[in-house]
């Protein structure tokens, strides 16, 4: 095996040694190139997961206590099958942070990424907007709480994120699948109030944008197929509980369309 590492920065600040990370090379190619930058700081935070193939770039921060990126609990490790980050010119950046110094309610970012050129910029105690060079706003007030379960297969996918929660009693919950090509996803947890999304996309070229916000307990449940591609903006705001739930199939030439707004 032959591995050129062109960027390792692993970096460890903690007020404890409970910090772990395990990553495993699968890749038996000449010429594979990681871009790799890790950074731990404070404790009880732990990586794990393997990777494979050429040009990967990962960026990785964990910024307090209990957080976790890696292979999910649904798949366990993807070592055997080639590995949990698979592909070429993947572009994977997550950051997890809190303002609690004693006892953060635990982070919890989870992957699955077959492919190539697939981009997931996500960020756990952030605020990011939906460009593809995302601001990682951050305001101080973060207690952590926050899960995602990821799934990515297929070629060209961009997946931009986001958790912000203010109260420690509050939990967000997010469940992705995307099983196709070209997809472009936006989707924003923000607030307090529980909130949970989960979202399933087998079909090509679709364009989605959720944002829940606001004290109000949203949830929705979206799942996008057909033959043709379905773009869908969904916005649930305010302090009133508001729920959503999708199931299309779209066989229309050109592509469906779908906006929806409650608040």
């Amino acid at each position: 095996m032959t591995a050129i590492v062109s960027l390792l920065s692993l970096n460890s600040l903690a007020d404890d040694t409970h910090n772990h990370i395990h990553l495993d090379q699968v890749a038996n190619g000449a010429s594979d190139n990681l871009n790799l930058s890790i950074d731990q700081i404070g404790y009880e935070n732990l990586i794990r997961f393997s990777f494979n193939h050429n040009d990967n770039t990962v960026s990785l921060l964990q910024s307090g206590n209990n957080m976790y990126i890696g292979y999910t609990d649904a798949w366990g490790s993807g070592y055997s099958w080639g590995g949990d980050l698979d592909g070429l010119r993947n572009n994977v950046d997550i950051r997890q942070k809190c303002s609690v110094t004693t006892n953060c309610n635990d982070n919890d970012f989870q992957f699955h990424i077959w492919g190539d050129d697939n981009t997931v910029k996500f960020g756990q105690g952030y605020s990011l907007n939906d460009s593809s060079t995302p601001t990682w706003n951050y305001d101080n007030n973060e207690p952590g709480g926050n899960f995602v379960r990821l799934d990515i297969h297929g070629d060209d996918n961009t997946f931009i994120g986001s958790q912000k929660m203010d109260n420690s009693a509050i939990r967000h919950n997010m469940t992705v699948n995307i099983y196709a090509d070209d997809n472009e996803v936006y989707a924003r947890q923000a607030q307090n109030g529980d909130k949970t999304l989960t979202l399933t996309i087998r079909n090509d070229d679709n364009d989605v944008y959720i944002n829940q916000r606001d004290n109000g307990a949203h949830t929705a449940s979206i799942t996008l197929t057909g033959t043709n591609p379905t773009d869908l903006t969904l916005t649930q705001s305010g302090n009133t509980t508001q729920n959503y739930s999708l199931s299309q199939n779209c066989l229309t030439s050109g592509g469906c369309t779908i906006s929806v707004q409650q608040n």
